[in-house]
């Protein structure tokens, strides 16, 4: 055996061993990671489409838009624990969200899409015009002039470290710092404004304390580099930290799409998936042996790396497995013994010639690439379409599944057809079995 296939089979038998430690136990793996994720359609969740109001953002700009608001949600989902959210761009203004195995309450979809700008109001006089009202009075923005140009106190000069604690008296506090511009907008905001109150507002709505009563505390010092607000509950705190600390939507969102998944096969889809798999997987392997003979055979040890390999990769990329995405990797399952027949028929060729089995085994690797090239080639291509198109529609992401783990299989299916088949008939060339040709021939009923 050459030295260089004995160099490939050791890669390769190593490479067997690390995908077998990242997939086994199923759970966890022994490497680390995480587990098998599930998509909404076989463990339930939440499914979310917002529409973003881009009225007020230039053409130019409205991709970023889009992206900063992505980045945004995804900053206040983290904290949710939801594993593996689902966040994608649906046509131009719209935004998927998908939290498998998690169902959010109507607060906690508010949250999400709340713009999160807290804006700190003063009273005005009747014939003023106002921006709020409330129990207490009339409102307008707080506002000072720097360098020229008026400025509204607003918590978009928060730094991101704002959290939720507690005083010795046991009061609940949500504690701030302003940055440097924020800084001096509130000191001279503060200082003309001693002794007065100070309201405080969230989107139209004025933030309101534990008693429902709105939060409007009497200045009673200049502010300057912190500053914290009480009257809040503690959940109501802890929401308010994490939405400022994740940052502030640039635009508006609407939900237009808010139901509650239910799996559709679950759990006992999953077992029986695993269970019709295994016994496919069997009968494929037990006609490649029988018919193929010892090519069939190691065959057969190629497809057991590629399943590894391929549940590797889903894995270690976090790949979300729905009941269209498993039918992409059945499918791989089928094109992968697709292409070994393609090349065991171009070696049975070969070894009627008279050819040995080294010739025989690279004649007909070299015959069948052209065709298990252009063949795979067009799959990718169809792939990337429906990985377009179910990117661009609401209800894509079964479409989008299935094309990843189509173009992931039939990936490795090439590498497992073109490189560990070839390696393993390789381990035969020079030995005894080399010359009983038969072994590599399919298995031909013999004329009368």
């Amino acid at each position: 055996m050459p030295k260089k296939n004995t160099q490939a089979f050791i890669a390769i038998l190593l490479l067997f061993v690390l995908a077998l430690l990242t997939v086994f136990p199923i759970n966890v793996g022994l490497l680390g990671g995480k587990g098998v994720l599930l998509g909404l359609d076989l463990q339930g969740g939440t499914h979310i489409v917002y529409q973003a109001d881009l009225s007020s953002i230039e053409p130019s700009g409205e991709t970023d838009a889009i992206e900063g608001v992505m980045a945004v949600l995804s900053n206040r989902i983290n904290p949710m624990g939801v594993t593996e959210p689902v966040i994608q761009k649906k046509g131009s203004n719209r935004i998927l969200v998908e939290l498998p195995g998690r169902d959010i309450t109507d607060k906690e979809k508010e949250s999400l899409s709340s713009v999160a700008l807290l804006e700190f109001g003063e009273l005005v006089a009747e014939d003023e015009d106002a921006k709020w009202e409330n129990e207490l009075g009339r409102w307008r923005p707080a506002t000072a002039v720097m360098d020229g140009v008026i400025k509204t106190l607003n918590s978009s000069y928060f730094k991101e470290n704002t959290f939720a604690n507690r005083d010795n008296f046991g009061n609940i506090l949500l504690i701030f710092e302003w940055n440097e511009e924020g800084s001096k907008l509130s000191e001279e905001i503060t200082s003309r404004m001693l002794g007065q109150r100070l309201g405080i507002f969230e989107g139209a709505e004025p933030l309101r304390g534990e008693g429902g009563l709105p939060i409007a505390p009497t200045v009673q010092a200049v502010i300057t580099n912190s500053g914290q607000i009480t009257g809040l509950s503690w959940d109501e705190a802890t929401r308010l930290s994490q939405q400022l600390n994740a940052g502030r939507l640039p635009v508006s969102l609407k939900i237009i799409e808010d139901e509650i998944v239910s799996p559709v096969l679950g759990a006992k889809f999953v077992d029986m998936s695993v269970k019709a798999g295994i016994i496919g997987i069997a009968l494929v392997m037990l006609f490649m042996s029988l018919y193929y003979r010892l090519p069939g055979l190691i065959a057969s040890l190629s497809l057991i790396f590629y399943g590894t390999l391929v549940m590797a990769l889903f894995k270690i990329m976090s790949i979300s497995l729905t009941l269209a995405g498993i039918g992409g990797f059945v499918l791989s399952i089928g094109m992968a013994v697709d292409a070994n027949v393609l090349i065991f028929e171009r070696m049975k060729e070969e070894l009627q010639t008279g050819r040995t089995l080294g010739a025989a085994i690279n004649a007909g690797f070299n015959r069948a690439w052209t065709a298990i090239k252009d063949s795979n080639i067009t799959t990718f291509i169809v792939c990337g379409i429906l990985y377009w198109v179910g990117s661009s529609i609401t209800n894509g992401a079964p479409v989008m599944g299935f094309a990843l783990t189509l173009f992931i299989g039939v990936a490795v299916s090439m590498f497992t057809a073109i490189f560990v088949t070839r390696t393993l008939l390789y381990l035969f060339v020079g030995t005894r079995l080399a010359q009983k040709t038969n072994l590599f021939s399919p298995f031909l009923r013999r004329k009368r």
